[in-house]
């Protein structure tokens, strides 16, 4: 796409709104011990870090912190962000369409307005699953698109499906007059997922170009049990294997799909 010349500002809105699912199995007297080590891995300081690296992955000074743990669980940050960004070829580079930054190679700099996130832990009333939920949203206004923060958040969590929805509001208006309803090139998500990354993932895709709407799902190939048990693989049986394998696909083909099962 060729360089748009605008007249005033670029007040596109770029909004990703990010969902992560962490699913643990957890018999009645380990369901306590998996939500207290949720509430202590992404309590609000840590999750406070990881905004900061997101803002800084996407090019975002940060104006304002707010941050609040709650009991019995769960946790909440908010950080107002404004554009950071001088050089029109970082901000090019920025928003292009190909894989962000991993967790060990954070970068810098974003536009007005505000990056989000919400916990959710919980566990089913009846059965031995306890499921994570963590809800990201990351909203932008101007030049750069937060899309090159997906690689570092899948990695900061322990992302065994993850949901996103990617949305270009409003319009910029070039130097005649003309408006242009998004300033970037974008077929997909899965574009901006590392390969090795994406490998690892059953993926599926529901975009609406018209619209500037983009929607991609993800759930891991594979289940391996250790995974997801607070104790050692040995200590079970082949039979319970099975029936703790065939509770957690289960819970996360239900949560991929968005319908009940069971």
């Amino acid at each position: 796409m060729n360089k748009l010349k605008l007249h005033g500002f670029n007040n596109l809105t770029k909004s990703l709104s990010f969902n992560i699912y962490d699913v643990c199995y957890t018999p009645s007297d380990q369901k306590q011990a998996y939500i207290d080590y949720i509430d202590e891995a992404y309590n609000a300081d840590r999750l406070t870090q990881i905004l900061k690296d997101v803002a800084e992955i996407i090019g975002a000074n940060i104006l304002n912190i707010a941050h609040q743990d709650y009991d019995p669980q769960g946790a909440s940050v908010t950080m107002l962000i404004s554009e950071g960004m001088d050089d029109p070829e970082q901000a090019e580079q920025l928003n292009s369409e190909s894989p962000g930054p991993l967790p060990e190679t954070v970068l810098a700099h974003l536009d007005k307005s505000h990056i989000t996130v919400h916990t959710y832990p919980e566990s089913h009333p009846d059965t031995e699953i306890s499921t994570f939920r963590a809800d990201i949203d990351v909203s932008t206004c101007g030049q750069i698109s937060p899309l090159k923060a997906l690689n570092y958040l899948i990695h900061s969590f322990e992302s065994d499906i993850v949901i996103m929805d990617y949305k270009v509001r409003g319009f910029t208006r070039d130097i005649l007059g003309q408006k242009h309803y998004i300033d970037h090139k974008i077929n997909s998500i899965q574009k901006y997922i590392a390969e090795n990354t994406g490998e690892k993932y059953q993926m599926i895709d529901v975009n609406v170009y018209q619209e500037k709407i983009f929607h991609t799902k993800m759930m891991l190939k594979e289940t391996e049990l250790e995974n997801y048990l607070f104790e050692k693989e040995s200590a079970f049986t082949d039979q319970e294997k099975q029936r703790i394998l065939d509770q957690l696909q289960t819970e996360m083909a239900e949560i991929f799909y968005g319908r009940n099962y069971q």
